[in-house]
Formats: C-alpha cells, structure tokens, sequence
C-alpha cells in the first residue's frame, strides 16, 4: 500500500495519540484501527497491521516503567504465560474471521469500550485470587488481546488490580508488558499469514513509540483524566461510521 506525505503524517499523529493514550489506561487502538480501515484497508488487514505499533509503544513503555522501578516482572510470569496462550489462539480467529463480519465487530466492540469509559467503574485493589483465577482470567483476555487487541488495556487493567492485587501505577506498567509479551505471537501468525501493510504500520509503530514515552510521564504525572473525553468523542464516532449508522 502506498502512502500520500499527507497519511503518512496522519498516522503518525494518530499513533502518537493512540500511544499515550494505551500506556495511561488503554484503548488506543480504538483509534487506530478505524483509522487503518478508513484508509480503505479491509478490517483483518487493519487489525493485523495495527500490531506492529502496538508491539512497539508497549515495549517503548515497558523499558519506561521498567526504568522508574514499577515493573517486577516476576510477579508477572503467570498473567504473561497465561495471556499469550490465548492471544495465539485469538490471532488465530482474526485470520480467518469474514472481512465485512470483523468489521462489524470492531465496531460493537468499540461501542462496549465506549460505555466503559462512561461507566469509569472503579479500580480497587483487592486481595490476589488463587493462580488458576488468575490463569483462566488473563488466558481469556489474552484470547481478546489476540484476536482484536482495541481495549485489552481496560481489561488487563481490572485483572492486575481486582484478581492479581497490583496498585494501579505498577499494573499500568505491568499491563504494557503483558501486551508487549503477549502481541508476539499474535503478530508472527499475521506476519505468515501475509495480513501485515508494513508502510502504514512504520507511520503508525514511530508515532505510537513517541506517545508511549509521552504516556508513562503522563501517567506517572498527570494521571489519565484526560483521556476520557478524547476518547468518548473519537470513539463514538468511529464505531458508528463502522456500524453504518452514518
């Protein structure tokens, strides 16, 4: 797929945004996926190209969090196993799902993140749960991540914080290790399953790993309270566009 100066600069400021944005609380792919597929890409293309980004905001804030001392990465080994199980089988389904189908998913399921957002539930730290709540819960989110991605940082979150007992500065870097860990074999099966347009996902991959070191200062500073409303409007309006509703 060739690329005008003029998308080139769009995605990168897309991913820019999308990389801040996953790093302080999640679903910046929200953004860049409609993006993807409002450039003409088909949904399982769009999805497997926005990967590549993905993998790299995720280990540019891993090395961040890592860097400040608020990533222990043993405590992790269980919901990092448990995730990539699931996201191989995930990627899996993304590659075979009906284009039109997994465009209209995308859709619901932003319109599902949308009302997280709104809802803003609240994250409490709660005692960690036996290692095969956790086992079965990140192994599912891990399928999710997998298969779609947009969002998995929502979930991730709720699972570090409600099951596994982490305080929410440290899960946010833990989140960012698990997608990190966990997009690996997710985007090798895109990659043999020839779905990835690299030009676009270059444009993407370079703003998304400057907006994830944005995004760990910012959440370690500032706090996420912004992000809320970029996303409400953004997201509203890509998941209707996607649904057909205008």
């Amino acid at each position: 797929m060739t690329l005008e100066p003029l998308q080139v600069a769009l995605l990168f400021g897309v991913g820019l945004l999308a990389g801040a944005i996953n790093t302080i609380a999640g679903g910046g792919s929200l953004i860049t996926l409609p993006a993807l597929i409002f450039l003409g890409m088909p949904a399982p293309v769009a999805n497997a190209t926005n990967r590549v980004g993905v993998f790299l905001q995720s280990l540019t804030a891993t090395h961040q969090f890592a860097r400040r001392g608020m990533l222990p990465f043993r405590q992790a080994l269980l919901p990092v196993v448990a995730a990539c199980l699931g996201a191989a089988g995930g990627a899996g389904l993304g590659v075979v799902l009906d284009a039109q189908l997994f465009k209209q998913v995308i859709g619901g399921a932003m319109l599902v993140m949308l009302v997280l957002v709104f809802a803003k539930p609240k994250l409490d730290v709660r005692p960690a749960q036996p290692a095969w709540v956790q086992a079965v819960a990140f192994f599912f989110v891990g399928v999710y991540g997998g298969f779609l991605q947009a969002g998995v940082g929502f979930f991730l979150l709720f699972a570090l914080v409600g099951l596994s007992g982490w305080a929410l500065v440290p899960a946010n870097g833990a989140k960012s290790f698990l997608v990190a860990v966990f997009t690996v074999p997710a985007l090798l099966i895109f990659v043999f399953s020839d779905l990835i347009q690299w030009a676009p996902a270059a444009a993407l991959a370079a703003g998304s790993s400057v907006g994830a070191w944005l995004g760990t200062k910012m959440a370690v500073g500032w706090g996420p309270k912004f992000v809320r409303v970029v996303l409400v409007v953004m997201v509203a309006g890509s998941a209707t566009k996607l649904l057909g509703l205008w």
